[in-house]
């Protein structure tokens, strides 16, 4: 249904649609967001991964709710957060004003609740497969007399790559995708702060349904890359772990 509305007045009409100065600056932006957001998510969910499936700690079970709480709670919930937060009437928003800075309706906000939405892939992902090959090959290695870098380098690493590149694909998807929390902060500024979801919207608000098919079109496509990346990565796990078992 995307695909046909999107060429159904052909080839000029859906380039003109994707090359409008506001559909590039939804692209640009929705691009720039994942680009910052999947390598904090990266780091954070690997790290909080390790923690929680190698060692003990006070507040681990306070580690594993805040990672779950994404899916908890409703994106526009989030959104409403963060506005009561740092918005000009919100708790921190006089500050925030004093110092010239701004949070909500620009470019930090929707990057802080995309990262707030995708908080649980990465690490979800990790966590499970962490605790299931334990710690013994890490022990072994540093009792060998490697540092701590070189062994999440060269053991821990390698035995989660697979996962770690599943986790990271789910991700880029959701960044991509995210709709109601990026609607609230955002202010839906065309050219500024709307990301493609939101422009497609807009599009569509104002009937033009080509256009709205069009730039549809190009999330689509990022979708069934994604699901060939993710079948891909499934494939190559799966051919590999009958070679790695005893």
């Amino acid at each position: 249904m995307v695909l046909v509305g999107a060429f159904e007045q052909g080839m000029a009409v859906w380039w003109q649609a994707v090359n409008e100065p506001d559909a590039l600056a939804a692209v640009r932006l929705s691009l720039l967001v994942v680009a910052l957001v999947v390598p904090v998510n990266l780091v954070f969910g690997v790290a909080a991964a390790w923690a929680i499936a190698k060692f003990e700690f006070p507040g681990k079970p306070l580690l594993i709710s805040l990672i779950d709480m994404p899916f908890a709670i409703s994106p526009v919930v989030v959104g409403l957060i963060f506005v009561i937060l740092f918005g000009s009437q919100g708790w921190l928003g006089p500050w925030l004003a004093a110092h010239d800075l701004r949070i909500i309706f620009a470019v930090p906000g929707i990057v802080i609740v995309i990262a707030f939405g995708t908080l649980p892939f990465i690490a979800r992902e990790l966590i499970p497969l962490m605790q299931q090959q334990g710690k013994e090959e890490e022990e072994a290695s540093l009792t060998l007399g490697a540092s701590g870098w070189k062994t999440f380098w060269y053991v821990t690493l390698p035995n989660i790559k697979w996962g770690l590149i599943y986790g990271v694909i789910l991700c880029n998807a959701r960044a991509l995708g995210e709709f109601g929390a990026v609607a609230v902060v955002s202010g839906r500024i065309r050219g500024e702060t709307n990301t493609l979801p939101l422009h497609i919207e807009v599009l569509y608000n104002e009937y033009q349904f080509t256009a709205a098919f069009a730039v549809s079109s190009l999330l689509t496509g990022l979708a069934l890359l994604t699901i060939a990346i993710k079948s891909l990565v499934e494939w190559r796990a799966e051919r590999r772990r009958p070679a790695e078992q005893p």
